[in-house]
């Protein structure tokens, strides 16, 4: 049971339209498959390399893909389970580590940028990174976000700066995946690295957080969730108050530092109209102004 968890844990981060983990999520080669967008940020090859749980890992992935994502399916080889069943259990506990903390931008995960802890091997290992980039993809796959862990984990976000969601397609992860395992394989020959490494590589996915107002203008006829501050109507108490709601870009004043914001025709915003209404008068000449510092949070919002 506890093997088949971990194994599930593996494989369940595929996601419909860019979120990541909804519940009951189709997978993702199934989506592609019908011309649907969709961002994986799920894990290709988690395990360590060595060469028993490597070859364990490229089965599983193999498993993976041939049945949509949907599970491990089948046996692992004789002699294995007990071993895979450490290490994966080991996976789950530095996910949950991972996951505690709210992201913020420049976090190495929804945020993006580089976290490299003061991990010794860690530079090399974002060179290596780097170089599969260089050498072998355009310049529309960039690197999101790259983090490592003193436990011996790579988290490694790819970016397509030519898809609308900023999601990879799967074929481009996986090959991503296989050529940056080849490269740590050199790597660890000649000793640069820890021999046993875990390596994940996905994409950033809807919980991107955008930096303002440099994302901004990239996915400005997208609809986005903000979470704003703006002073309360107690002149008194002078409350700074945190307000969000769902919008499209109107305008960025990079000299003003500040952005205007309308509502965003979507679901939510129409409820407020009435059921089944589109927006009324009132609420499509609504406009919202914020200083860069006042947008707290910002990510793609998906209706």
């Amino acid at each position: 049971m506890a093997h088949a968890r971990a194994a599930r844990a593996l494989l369940a981060r595929c996601s419909t339209e860019c979120a990541r983990r909804p519940a009951a999520a189709p997978s993702c080669v199934r989506r592609a498959a019908l011309g649907l967008p969709y961002c994986s940020p799920a894990a290709y090859s988690r395990a360590p390399l060595t060469a028993a749980r490597a070859d364990w890992t490229r089965a599983l992935a193999g498993r993976a893909s041939s049945h949509g994502g949907a599970g491990a399916g089948g046996a692992v080889a004789e002699g294995e389970e007990s071993d895979s069943q450490e290490w994966m259990v080991g996976w789950e506990e530095e996910d949950e580590e991972e996951e505690d903390a709210e992201p913020e931008i420049g976090d190495g995960g929804d945020g993006g940028g580089v976290v490299l802890r003061d991990v010794k091997w860690g530079q090399r290992a974002l060179a290596a990174a780097e170089e599969v980039l260089g050498e072998h993809f355009g310049d529309d796959v960039a690197m999101f976000a790259f983090k490592v862990s003193p436990k011996g984990y790579v988290y490694v976000r790819l970016d397509k700066l030519t898809n609308r969601y900023g999601c990879p397609g799967i074929e481009e992860i996986e090959s991503f995946n296989k050529l940056y395992k080849q490269k740590l394989d050199e790597i660890i020959e000649r000793g640069e690295i820890p021999l046993d490494l875990g390596v994940e590589v996905s994409s950033p996915g809807a919980e991107r957080l955008l930096k303002v107002p440099e994302d901004l203008d990239r996915f400005k006829d997208m609809a986005m969730r903000v979470q704003y501050l703006v002073e309360g109507d107690d002149l008194v108490l002078k409350q700074i108050l945190q307000k969000d709601g769902i919008f499209l870009l109107e305008a960025v004043d990079i000299q003003g530092e500040h952005c205007i914001w309308k509502l965003a025709d979507v679901k939510e915003n129409r409820a407020q109209a009435g059921k089944g209404r589109p927006l009324n008068r009132k609420q499509r000449d609504w406009r919202l102004q914020t200083s860069f510092k006042a947008v707290k949070k910002a990510t793609l919002y998906l209706d």
